[in-house]
């Protein structure tokens, strides 16, 4: 069973960053990926970013120059890194990791908005 806890949603004006952290309850390097995404209301839930185990990565097309996802294996954190915010970026952020089966956070509300 792998517990994940996300932090560092809130309310930013448009233009503005963010920084989410979801700490894992288990060593990262057993995880075969890692990752983020996003369901605004309404609408599905979506891929925003993930890191594979091998070190890739991937990034919606919407948030690529704006996002990035890192590790801190040291920490079992994984974070993801929100830059050049816009209203549509606006949704709950969930983190997600894979270890034979999925586990998913309990999800953190990012609002955009002046």
């Amino acid at each position: 069973q792998v517990q994940l806890v996300e932090s560092g949603g809130g309310l930013v004006q448009p233009g503005g960053s963010l920084r989410l952290s979801c700490a894992a309850s288990t060593s990262i390097a057993s995880l075969n990926r890692m990752g983020w995404y996003r369901q605004a209301p309404g609408k599905q839930r979506e891929l925003v970013a993930v890191l594979t185990k091998d070190g890739s990565t991937n990034y919606a097309d919407s948030v690529k120059g704006r996002f990035t996802i890192s590790i801190d294996n040291a920490k079992n954190t994984v974070y993801l890194q929100m830059n050049s915010l816009s209203p549509e970026d606006t949704a709950v952020y969930l983190c997600h990791a894979v270890r034979m089966v999925s586990y998913w956070g309990q999800g953190t509300q990012v609002t955009v908005s002046s």
